[in-house]
Parts: C-alpha cells; sequence; structure tokens
C-alpha cells in the first residue's frame, strides 16, 4: 500500500516539476522574482511611516551653517526651524543634472506655495562664481517665488563640509567633467524638528534620499531610473501632518 503511496506522490511531484520550473525560470529572466516579490513586501507609494536617518544610534539632524541667499542676507540652520524642508546642491553653471533638480523643485514649490511652514534650501558647490546676484537671476529664471527657498552661498569649506560631512552627499571639484564639478543629483527631506526623514524602501530599509533628476513627467528615465518627485510631495505633505502644522 505504502508502495503504491509513494509512486503517487512522486508522479504528483513530477508533474509539478514539468509545470512549474519553466515558469521560475521564465521569471528569473524577466526579473520577475525581484520586480514582482519585492513589491509584495513594502510597497514605496503606499509607504505612510516616514525613518528617522541616523548614525551610530543618534537621529541625524540640520548640519550648522550660516551663509548668504540670493538676497545677500545671512541666513542659517535656524531659519528653517518649524519647517519642512528639502535640501539639494546645485551650482549656476551646471551643463547637466542642475537644471533638471531645480526645475523639479520648482514643481515642489508650486504644490506648496501657500505653506509657510515649508522651504527649502539649495547650497552652491561653485560659492566663488554664485555671488548672491548670480543666484538671484537663477531664481529669478526659474520663476522661485517661495519666500522660504534659499539659493544659499558663502565659504566654500563649509559649504563642502555640509556637503560630504553633514548630509553625506557627494560634492567635488573636478575639471574633467563638463562645468568643472560633480555631485549628486538627490533631495534631502528634514522635518521640523530638523531631523532628516525618509521613507522605506521595499525592504524596509531608509531610501535615505529622493531621487531629483527624473521629472513627473517623464516618470521613468532613459537609464530605467523611475522619478521620485511624486513620494517626495506625498513625503512632505505626511511631514507638515505630523504635529498638525499650519499654513500660515
Amino acid at each position: 500500500m505504502k508502495k503504491y503511496s509513494y509512486v503517487g506522490v512522486s508522479f504528483i511531484v513530477l508533474i509539478f516539476g514539468i509545470y512549474a520550473i519553466p515558469k521560475i525560470v521564465d521569471r528569473i529572466k524577466d526579473n520577475g522574482i525581484v520586480k514582482n516579490d519585492r513589491l509584495s513586501a513594502v510597497n514605496p507609494k503606499t509607504n505612510t511611516i516616514l525613518a528617522y536617518l541616523e548614525t551610530d544610534a543618534i537621529k541625524r539632524k540640520f548640519p550648522k551653517f550660516a551663509l548668504q541667499n540670493q538676497d545677500s542676507l545671512v541666513i542659517t540652520h535656524h531659519d528653517f526651524k518649524g519647517k519642512v524642508t528639502v535640501v539639494d546642491f546645485f551650482f549656476v553653471g551646471c551643463p547637466t543634472i542642475c537644471p533638471k533638480m531645480t526645475s523639479n523643485l520648482v514643481n515642489v514649490q508650486n504644490k506648496f506655495k501657500d505653506r509657510l511652514d515649508f522651504g527649502i534650501a539649495s547650497f552652491s558647490i561653485n560659492p566663488k562664481y554664485d555671488t548672491p546676484t548670480r543666484l538671484k537671476k537663477y531664481a529669478e529664471r526659474y520663476k522661485v517665488t517661495h519666500p522660504n527657498w534659499h539659493f544659499l552661498t558663502g565659504d566654500k569649506e563649509q559649504v563642502y563640509n555640509l556637503a560630504r560631512k553633514g548630509f553625506n552627499i557627494f560634492a567635488e571639484e573636478n575639471e574633467g567633467v563638463p562645468g568643472g564639478f560633480e555631485h549628486s543629483g538627490y533631495f534631502a527631506l528634514i522635518d521640523k524638528q530638523g531631523y532628516l526623514r525618509s521613507r522605506y524602501d521595499q525592504f524596509g530599509n531608509p531610501i535615505i534620499y529622493y531621487r531629483g533628476t527624473v521629472s513627473l513627467e517623464e516618470k521613468i528615465a532613459s537609464n530605467g531610473e523611475e522619478e521620485q518627485i511624486s513620494i517626495l510631495m506625498q513625503d512632505i505633505q505626511k511631514l507638515l501632518k505630523e504635529d498638525g502644522g499650519s499654513r500660515h
């Protein structure tokens, strides 16, 4: 009796293998396991909890700074207290990713144009050239209207320490690249208390930064990267609501 049972079970396993193995192979070939199984974990589009970014179990905060903005006013980290803030690093003469990043931030600005508890800090990595006057013209060119969007320039060492140590965002001078400078095209997100925040990825890890070089209209870049401006806007809205912040 047991002999026939074993034969029956073996037959079922054999039939399953004949049917299932080609399907599994096809999924691997098509990257289906990566694509579909990751989505079954945590969907970043519907993620509602934002992580605190930590170093050695200590929550990271907006680094201290004092720089001039496009109106020649001294702006410090204190000016962003009580505001949900997006941070980026750029330079006026950038011929590659900066125009895309700034255009994407204009869309973010327009989304939150009535929120005075929202701000943007754009730090120039070419402060020698990017004077307040040039930053003012740059802001006007992109139709920057939000009163809390500050284009910041000043001491070069301070700016690079902010990028590399404060935010861990790559930035350096490089004569071999267009424009003479290179940097990461990421946006950092800071809550009203000054803590760096981000949503979780599909594996439950903080994404840390938001991709700033792919537009809402593009959706997916030629290199396959998906836009993250939409999820950045969603997460700004979540942080604005965290402590019941007002519009004015």
